[in-house]
């Protein structure tokens, strides 16, 4: 019990880590922001403590199913992280941010094709807005989207080289998928398989839909320019953190029903071994 609580207090400390690192990092943040934000992070440690340390499962997916949901913290804070940096390159340069902006940009170019999602991701911007800070965007744009797509090589090596979730033991759906119910009908491989190619497709349209949707919804509002150094980061990161969690989900989702599929068909050998032998 004493080691639930202890570790529910470490992710707790982590979550607090990530939310706050763009206003440590970036300077001349105002009061109103640092206590939105300090708010936000109370709230999410707060959640993510009763989460982990609690015996019965919420929301949080995956809880007891390593390395699942580190392998996202990581990305996320890697995201966060780098574009912070990159959003204070300009004010504060130096040899790491220029390197990481050189590094996003060159990235970003080379992926910044009609149609993309970056290039999409730009077009969201306003006409008249100032060229370097549509670079400074790009720039974002192609780390989060590097970050994203690694993240997903990762975890599809891991599944091919450890056997997640195999090499944790036993899977308990219940407490790693508290969303999904087992018994609200029909076959749980079906069910699972659908909404992991649900997962799957969602992720794939999202960094194409969210630009979209979000110009669509400023044409009646002021327009979305993000010159906010924080709004910029979390926007990005969001635009590209969720498609890659919604990846690994399906993904997941999906390796889950091949396993119970498969647990069933050695079931049904030993049913029928055990008939052969009587």
């Amino acid at each position: 019990m004493v080691s639930k609580v202890a570790g529910a207090l470490v992710r707790a400390m982590l979550v607090i880590l990530v939310i706050a690192t763009p206003s440590l990092m970036i300077p001349g943040v105002g009061a109103d922001t640092t206590q939105i934000v300090a708010l936000v992070a109370l709230f999410a440690a707060a959640l993510t403590f009763f989460e982990y340390a609690s015996t019965y499962p919420g929301l949080i997916e995956f809880r007891d199913a390593p390395p699942f949901n580190r392998i996202r913290y990581v990305s996320l804070l890697m995201t966060v992280l780098l574009l912070s940096i990159v959003a204070i390159s300009r004010a504060e340069p130096t040899t790491l941010t220029r390197f990481i902006e050189v590094l996003g940009d060159s990235v970003a170019r080379s992926i910044d094709v009609p149609y993309s999602p970056v290039r999409l991701l730009v077009l969201m911007l306003p006409a008249d807005a100032d060229p370097q800070h549509v670079n400074m965007v790009r720039t974002a744009a192609g780390l989060s989207y590097m970050i994203s797509l690694m993240t997903l090589g990762y975890f599809v090596v891991i599944l091919r080289t450890i056997g997640w979730p195999n090499s944790i033991g036993g899977f308990n759906v219940w407490v790693n998928l508290p969303t999904f119910d087992p018994t609200a009908g029909g076959d749980v491989v079906e069910r699972l398989r659908r909404d992991a190619w649900f997962n799957v497709a969602l992720g794939f349209v999202l960094p194409f839909v969210i630009p979209a949707l979000v110009k669509l919804v400023s044409t009646g509002f002021a327009p979305v320019t993000l010159v906010s150094p924080q709004t910029m980061i979390w926007t990005v990161t969001a635009w590209a953190f969720l498609p890659a969690s919604l990846f690994m989900r399906g993904i997941a989702m999906g390796r889950i029903a091949t396993m119970i599929e498969q647990q069933r068909a050695l079931n049904n050998q030993a049913e029928q071994e055990g008939f052969a032998a009587a």
